[in-house]
């Protein structure tokens, strides 16, 4: 059983960077716009915001109230857009803002969430994916003819996931709330590699998976006041490989985030 330890993963991560963003002739920086941040997403915020500081990055946070319109949301990119090097939309975004059209209005240049991914291989990958990535390949995890369980079908996890998955080779399966329960059990039991990104606690349990199978759990929720992924615990008591929450993929999706940051200033 391997316990990923995001921490250290993201430390080296982020070390690598300070030394190359030490080098540029001016500081990077990036503007992250959210709407009525809930309690996951400002803590998410916070942890960007502290790490940005200790790489040399300036940070400029833009933060709408509840009630904010789309109309909004597209005025505050257009204000910043030409003093920064990249552009963040923290998500989710109230139900009165068209999510979709938000992130249409981001230069592709400035993305980088890089939300328009369709399975490139230009080395910039979305940060969940690229995480999932760095961690696959310290551990030398294979997806190549791997059964893929991927949960939900978000544009965070879900939906870059799949085209990743099947960018490598692996056969795909996507489950949603729509899933019964007899499909959900009948495929994590035959699942090589599971991807939980959904934001609920516990859909995932030790019964649910075969021994030997790898765990990406992304997925982060409340519970108690405590963050929790979607995995049970007892789930790494028969995983090859597991991801905690926290701990796991969180630190590292920050640490490519901030690495899309520099290679899409480099580009430009």
């Amino acid at each position: 059983m391997n316990i990923v330890n995001g921490q250290a993963i993201a430390t080296l991560l982020r070390a690598d960077l300070k030394a190359q963003i030490a080098t540029l002739s001016r500081q990077l920086r990036l503007a992250i716009i959210a709407c009525d941040p809930n309690f996951e997403t400002q803590k998410y915020l916070d942890l960007k915001q502290r790490i940005a500081a200790d790489l040399g990055i300036v940070i400029s946070t833009t933060i709408l109230p509840s009630g904010a319109s789309t109309e909004d949301m597209l005025a505050s990119i257009d204000a910043i857009k030409e003093s920064v090097d990249g552009i963040i939309v923290q998500l989710p975004l109230p139900v009165q803002i068209d999510t979709d059209h938000i992130l249409r209005s981001i230069p592709i240049e400035q993305d980088v969430d890089v939300f328009k991914y369709l399975g490139e291989q230009n080395g910039i990958l979305p940060p969940v994916v690229g995480a999932i990535d760095e961690i696959s390949l310290q551990y030398q995890i294979s997806w190549q003819d791997k059964q893929v369980v991927i949960f939900g079908a978000g544009r965070l996890v879900g939906g870059p996931m799949s085209t990743y998955a099947k960018g490598k080779g692996s056969k795909v399966q996507v489950l949603d709330a729509n899933s019964s329960p007899a499909v959900v059990i009948e495929a994590t039991k035959d699942a090589d590699i599971i991807v939980l990104g959904v934001g609920k606690a516990n859909i995932l349990t030790k019964e649910m998976v075969k021994p030997g199978v790898v765990v990406f759990d992304a997925g982060a929720s409340e519970d108690g006041g405590v963050l929790v992924g979607d995995a049970a615990s007892d789930v790494a008591e028969v995983a090859s490989l597991f991801t905690p929450v926290p701990g796991g993929i969180g630190p590292i999706t920050i640490a490519i985030l901030f690495r899309n940051l520099l290679a899409l200033r480099l580009r430009q």
